[in-house]
């Protein structure tokens, strides 16, 4: 897999992470009283509990982990050499080089149809050829 592709599946899996993780912070945290006119949410402690602080923890590590991970990625894309107007004229050369491709291709193409023309003339000859054919008495 190449660089770039790395680097996207990368911050593919940094956001699932983030995802899950503010999606389990925001499922497991404890009630809290937004008024003093709301009655006090009970209080639940219990070894649930105890498994739940730890796993935002874990979830925490991960989402560093894949942080530094596409850290290491992108130290590893090779630096562009020649500044701006090096990468401007390669640009260009690649822009025409398309451009000679696409043309050699629509010169091929056009060549396809025209023998598929001829094709097609010669099938509709041998089919009229076969229907006029006389039939043995």
């Amino acid at each position: 897999m190449d660089i770039i592709s790395q680097l996207q599946e990368q911050v593919n899996t940094i956001a699932a992470l983030a995802f899950n993780t503010f999606g389990t912070l925001q499922r497991d945290a404890p009630p809290v009283r937004l008024s003093p006119n709301y009655p006090e949410p009970p209080a639940n402690p219990s070894e649930d509990a105890i498994n739940l602080a730890e796993q935002p923890k874990a979830m925490s590590a991960a989402l560093v982990r894949a942080a530094k991970q596409f850290d290491v990625l992108v130290s590893a894309l090779p630096l562009s050499e020649g500044g701006e107007e090096a990468q401007l004229k390669r640009i260009a050369e690649l822009q025409a080089e398309n451009e000679a491709v696409g043309q050699e291709l629509q010169k091929q193409l056009e060549a396809a149809e025209e023998e598929l023309k001829q094709v097609q003339e010669l099938f509709n000859q041998a089919a009229d050829n076969c229907l006029n054919l006389k039939k043995p008495e």
